[in-house]
């Protein structure tokens, strides 16, 4: 978030489509297909469909440190949208996931970063899954020897792989950055320790079975988010993305060395991009160069391409996505 381009070639998504890329995705449609817009986020934007369904798509924009910058990545969003498809389809008989189409209801403009969903209501939480100790568990760790009040056993290097899979939630902050919480805090938020001991145990189910496919295919799936809600029934369903580049840190299994920070498929590129900068991680956000853009989008492509086993321009295919 590296083979192919470890090999000296490209994936064969990005061959496919370069170097005549499609225009990013940045900005933000108040409207359509005459859907009203319910919600826009840092890279989503929801629909309100007449059968009370929803439709939720996937932009090519980027945010680091909760803010998003001016330059968008090409095919970004469908990439997430592909990959969530991917992962909620293999992972239905483990929790039911909300989504009804990823092309029947989809407007044409749209098509391969937006699905059709059902309504959930939203749990106040962030399912976080830890494997291995880095980012904001390893600076927990180094300060308290513990990760989201779950004390770990001394002398862990950086990236280490842990013992077991941690659950160590966060809060879903309104504004500013998520707070990393406990379980008691968690069953509090969510009002109910037997919906929380369930979500729990769901998400780390959710992170194993990622995490096998991602390893047998040479990703190691650091850690995730999974965003986990109530249906109408209030059944417990997953809902958002799964395991995706900007949820997830991917790892290159030929290169892990725990004691150090790891090469990536995903958005921590651009993280450490932007902290090189010197930028003060306040808004605005600066723009982001070419070359930085066309290897973000080499890796998120090519995490699509090993986690699916399939080119990227199937998914645009399957879906209707593909330039004509």
């Amino acid at each position: 978030m590296l083979g192919a381009e470890a090999a000296g070639r490209e994936p064969a998504g990005l061959a496919a489509r370069s170097p005549s890329w499609p225009a990013a995705r940045i900005d933000r449609v108040t409207a359509l297909a005459d859907l009203p817009l319910l919600a826009s986020g840092k890279v989503r934007e929801i629909y309100e469909r007449s059968d009370g369904e929803l439709l939720i798509v996937a932009s090519d924009r980027i945010s680091t440190y909760d803010a998003v910058h001016p330059t968008a990545i090409p095919d970004k969003g469908a990439v997430l949208t592909g990959l969530s498809a991917f992962w909620f389809e293999r992972t239905a008989s483990i929790l039911p996931n909300h989504v009804v189409s990823v092309s029947d209801g989809v407007p044409d403009e749209v098509r391969g970063r937006a699905m059709v969903v059902r309504r959930l209501r939203m749990l106040p939480v962030e399912c976080v899954v830890r494997g291995y100790i880095t980012g904001s568990g390893w600076k927990d760790y180094q300060a308290t020897g513990s990760v989201s009040g779950i004390e770990l056993e001394p002398g862990l290097l950086e990236s280490d792989r842990l013992p077991r899979p941690l659950f160590t939630p966060s809060t879903k902050a309104e504004v500013g950055h998520d707070e990393a919480i406990d379980f008691e805090r968690t069953a509090q938020l969510i009002g109910d320790r037997e919906i929380a001991e369930r979500v729990r145990d769901v998400s780390i189910k959710l992170y194993e079975f990622a995490a096998e496919h991602a390893r047998a295919r040479g990703i190691i799936l650091a850690d995730t988010k999974f965003e986990l809600g109530l249906d109408k029934f209030g059944v417990l369903t997953i809902g958002d993305e799964m395991c995706t580049p900007d949820s997830s840190r991917f790892w290159p299994a030929d290169e892990y060395e725990p004691g150090r920070g790891q090469p990536s498929f995903d958005k921590q590129y651009v993280r450490d991009w932007a902290s090189s900068t010197g930028w003060d991680r306040l808004p605005p956000a600066p723009p982001i160069p070419d070359d930085v853009v066309a290897r973000t989008r080499a890796k998120y492509v090519e995490a699509y391409e090993r986690i699916t086993g399939e080119p990227f321009t199937a998914w645009l295919e399957r879906t209707g996505a593909v330039q004509r």
